[in-house]
């Protein structure tokens, strides 16, 4: 069947069109739309969190299954003040641009941004080879946790604006970003440095999210040493 996608504000930024006609499957849900959109253009795979959808010019749910004909709108949350905030567990390659430029406003002056890198060699403690790196996640409760870190620096650092956490699963390679962490502020002496940091130290304590390594040697998960509390 087909249907009409219509892509506005951020994502007609970053698809490069106003709109799309597809052909899909009966009984695609909005959340398999969602999926498919991401294949046929990967960077909107980092911002797909903060994608809105209507049919048929009324809000739908990621359950909501599509109709014939129908009329599907992309677009970010509504203007109303509040800052941006990107938390995504994804497979696809992590877009610096894209994210940079979603956690950026007119009043921005400073962008940090911290990316983890998978290291081919490793030099201290250990010295060793690593052939590849297979990350995993439990998604639901990771994204979660991942809102509740952007909202402790927003608490510690109030002049932050925008905030981005993304963290890539599946098999990555040596060189490969595994994991990005992105604070905006209006100047860049206003703690946006402090607040990246805390941002990574803080997701690799309480974000559920395993890797197993694998060298010339063998396999083996690598496991952190911090214990969460009880609703922390």
């Amino acid at each position: 069947m087909k249907i009409q996608v219509l892509f506005f504000a951020t994502f007609r930024s970053v698809t490069g069109i106003r709109d799309l006609q597809l052909d899909i499957p009966e009984t695609t849900t909005v959340e398999e739309l969602k999926h498919l959109l991401c294949e046929k253009f990967p960077r909107l795979a980092p911002i797909a969190s903060t994608m809105v959808v209507s049919v048929n010019k009324e809000f739908a749910s990621d359950q909501q299954i599509l109709p014939v004909d129908g009329e599907v709108a992309l677009f970010p949350p509504v203007s109303g003040g509040s800052f941006p905030t990107i938390c995504l567990i994804t497979e696809a390659e992590l877009d610096l641009t894209a994210l940079v430029q979603n956690i950026t406003l007119p009043t921005t002056g400073a962008a940090c941004i911290f990316s983890g890198i998978v290291r081919g060699v490793t030099t201290r403690s250990d010295p060793h080879q690593t052939l590849y790196l297979e990350y995993e996640a439990y998604q639901l409760m990771a994204e979660a946790k991942m809102r509740q870190v952007a909202d402790e620096i927003r608490q510690r650092w109030p002049t932050v604006e925008g905030i981005a956490l993304v963290q890539r699963v599946g098999r990555l390679e040596p060189g490969t970003p595994t994991v990005l962490i992105a604070c905006s502020a209006p100047h860049r002496d206003t703690g946006v440095f402090e607040a990246a940091r805390y941002g990574i130290d803080r997701l690799k304590e309480i974000v559920p999210v395993w890797k197993k390594e694998v060298t010339p040697q063998g396999e083996s998960w690598l496991e952190g040493g911090y214990l969460p509390e009880p609703g922390e």
